[in-house]
């Protein structure tokens, strides 16, 4: 173990995004690599927004993710006094001051700045005023130095920082006396011994006042990283209405949380031309040398690849284990346990890039209300297949045994009874008939599975659909 600490410090307000699930992963990676410390954090100062549920959400997410943390959960509001005595040790110090102006004089004093070509900054009113603890309604500001750079050498940005003079000197407690967040988390991570600060780029442009507030409470700095922005597909930011951001929602969707991992470890790091990493090898690869500054495409088609990719991995077992829900959602029943459903999940591996997905391909299999798709029916189940199914009913329904061999030898007689017809020519009507649709496994395997009294049942309807259709015509 090293002394390397990283931490995830999620705002229980919602749902796990995608962008924090990625903050998360690099942070745990990065502690697992070095043999450090991964600590989670609960950030809830909003108390107007910030739930229990949201936070069991959010912990629901990440242990579905497989990111399991070594400290915590902490939660910022149970630190509430610590954050206050950081703040009484500043004002002691002359590092901080009570401010008394109110939010309408700021207001005022900030658009007349920028109307002289300012920065809209704090003017410095109060800041050698000396207020006491009785000055009456007040907020406190840190004393962020009068000039000089508060830079960093970022791990992933490389050099940054802002001239002290742009910042002035920003408010780290509330007039109710609660602290502001970005008191709250240097105070937290200076205590919590944090020594990489991992986080998303829309955090950049509050490191230079925190590395104030490092400075001013004479602590050393962590090392920061700054991820890259993620982006849809087509490169605009991730939108809640246009694009899929939440954790559970890809989870609902049937997504196997191995590919969401591999696929979020992505969005930003690489490691060469490779593609496939499992959690494990995440936790023995991971570098932050290797995190690209431009902004990492969520590509959805990478995803189904990948979920592809797992699923045809996955042993019989953990497979049906895994899918099962989904197949009951299909069903609206519990789901057996049975040795052709089984059968039907190994010949749907290929084609199923979710659980969803797979679940939907068996529909047939689950279902007996069969839905028909329109366009298949109009196709393949027309005057022209009856005798079609009528000679296949009648040969099938005529086997000694329900299997492969039995079902194919039945097609090559219908085929040479009706003029040597193509297999095509019998297994589309056929398979209409029995799946609703026109895709299916092979006709034969998919026949076996669904076994010789549903097939038989299913035939008998077609030739219904198909004898209605051709007295319609008449």
């Amino acid at each position: 173990m090293t002394d390397l600490r990283t931490r995830f410090a999620p705002s229980p307000t919602g749902f796990l995004h995608l962008g924090s699930a990625r903050t998360a992963l690099y942070n745990w990676a990065h502690a697992r690599r070095h043999g450090g410390c991964f600590v989670l954090r609960i950030e809830d100062t909003d108390l107007e927004r910030s739930t229990r549920e949201s936070e069991e959400t959010v912990l629901d997410g990440l242990r579905w993710l497989g990111l399991d943390w070594d400290e915590g959960p902490h939660r910022q509001t149970e630190r509430r006094e610590r954050h206050g005595e950081a703040i009484d040790g500043l004002l002691g110090a002359d590092r901080a001051y009570r401010c008394t102006c109110s939010r309408e004089e700021l207001e005022v004093r900030k658009e007349e700045d920028i109307a002289a070509g300012g920065a809209g900054i704090y003017d410095g009113r109060c800041r050698d005023l000396n207020l006491g603890p009785d000055c009456g309604a007040h907020t406190v500001r840190l004393r962020v130095p009068d000039e000089g750079l508060l830079g960093w050498d970022d791990a992933v940005f490389g050099p940054s920082g802002q001239d002290a003079r742009q910042i002035g000197d920003a408010i780290i407690q509330r007039g109710d006396g609660t602290p502001l967040y970005n008191l709250a988390v240097v105070v937290d991570d200076i205590d919590m011994a944090i020594s990489h600060v991992i986080r998303g780029a829309d955090h950049h442009p509050n490191t230079p006042l925190q590395i104030a507030i490092y400075r001013a409470l004479e602590a050393p700095l962590p090392t920061f990283a700054h991820l890259p922005l993620i982006v849809g597909e087509s490169g605009k930011k991730l939108s809640k209405r246009r694009d899929n951001v939440s954790i559970q929602d890809f989870r609902a969707d049937g997504h196997l949380p191995e590919a969401l991992v591999n696929w979020l470890v992505r969005l930003g790091w690489s490691h060469g031309d490779d593609e496939i990493f499992s959690l494990t090898e995440i936790g023995e690869l991971f570098s932050l040398e290797n995190v690209g500054r431009s902004p990492a495409r969520a590509e959805p088609p990478k995803l189904a690849w990948l979920g592809q990719h797992y699923i045809k991995a996955l042993p019989g077992d953990e497979l049906f284990a895994r899918v099962r829900p989904y197949l009951e959602s299909v069903k609206g029943a519990a789901v057996e346990d049975e040795e052709s459903l089984r059968a039907l999940l190994e010949l749907l591996r290929e084609r199923s890039r979710t659980l969803v997905e797979m679940a939907e391909l068996a529909h047939w299999k689950l279902r007996e209300d069969l839905e028909y798709d329109e366009k298949a029916v109009k196709k393949h189940l027309r005057p022209a297949a009856l005798p079609i199914l009528q000679a296949l009913e009648e040969a099938m329904g005529g086997l000694d045994e329900w299997t492969l061999a039995g079902l194919e030898k039945a097609f090559d007689a219908v085929a040479a009874q009706l003029g040597d017809l193509k297999l095509g020519k019998l297994a589309q009507p056929v398979r209409v008939a029995i799946t609703g649709g026109p895709n299916s496994p092979g006709i034969f395997e998919t026949l076996e599975i669904l076994g010789r009294e549903r097939t038989l049942v299913r035939i008998g309807k077609a030739i219904e659909i198909v004898e209605a259709r051709v007295e319609s015509a008449d």
